[in-house]
């Protein structure tokens, strides 16, 4: 499976040591998200999107703080209100949550966005920017997985646990994203330290 969960582990724990050492609030929330591993980003956002009563993509620091406490994310108020004054650039009093979203990603190299966005466009057949089920009909073989094989779960079944891997926790749609897979795969890349690896380990997951 891409992102295995030896991967998750290693990068949980990593974070959790980082966090005892990191002054940076946005830091510090970034690594509260990664110690719950590869989702813990794409979490936060579904809370936030939950949150969002009028859709407008937006949230206030009412909502932001409410956001932060829903999730489980342990942050003094002022540390909160100083990563909330950090994204409000223009000081409206609100922050762009999709921007927030991708600043709080840890950062990957060029070459890694680049098979990232590779995989997602194989996985991609309809084109449409959302990978569904009847997407990964030709893509995903499921001949060979155990539950197939043992007649435990349809074919169906599987595509949607698969896809489970990259959907949130909380708000599982059968449909993911180009944001939500880059969101996994952010959290994944934390984890690996060298671009080879992390190129090589794409290309054999999904045949590239």
């Amino acid at each position: 499976m891409p992102g295995t969960s030896r991967h998750d582990k290693e990068m949980a724990l990593n974070a959790k040591r980082q966090l005892s050492e990191c002054s940076d609030p946005v830091e510090r929330l970034r690594l509260q998200c990664l110690a719950r591993g590869s989702s813990g980003i794409k979490g936060l956002g579904r809370t936030f999107k939950i949150m969002d009563d009028d859709n407008n993509r937006s949230l206030d620091l009412k909502e932001f703080m409410k956001g932060l406490n829903d999730y489980g994310i342990l942050m003094e108020k002022q540390e909160a209100l100083s990563v909330f004054d950090r994204f409000d650039r223009d000081s409206s009093g609100t922050i762009d949550f999709d921007e927030f979203l991708i600043a709080l990603r840890p950062p990957m190299s060029q070459a890694r966005k680049e098979v990232v966005m590779q995989a997602f466009r194989k996985l991609d057949k309809t084109g449409d920017g959302v990978i569904t089920v009847e997407d990964l009909r030709g893509v995903y073989n499921v001949k060979s997985h155990p539950k197939y094989q043992n007649g435990e779960w349809t074919e169906e079944q599987i595509f949607r646990k698969f896809l489970d891997n990259f959907d949130s926790p909380y708000d599982k749609d059968g449909q993911v994203t180009k944001e939500e897979f880059e969101n996994y795969y952010c959290g994944v890349s934390a984890s690996i330290d060298s671009d080879a690896y992390f190129v090589l380990m794409m290309r054999n997951s999904w045949k590239l």
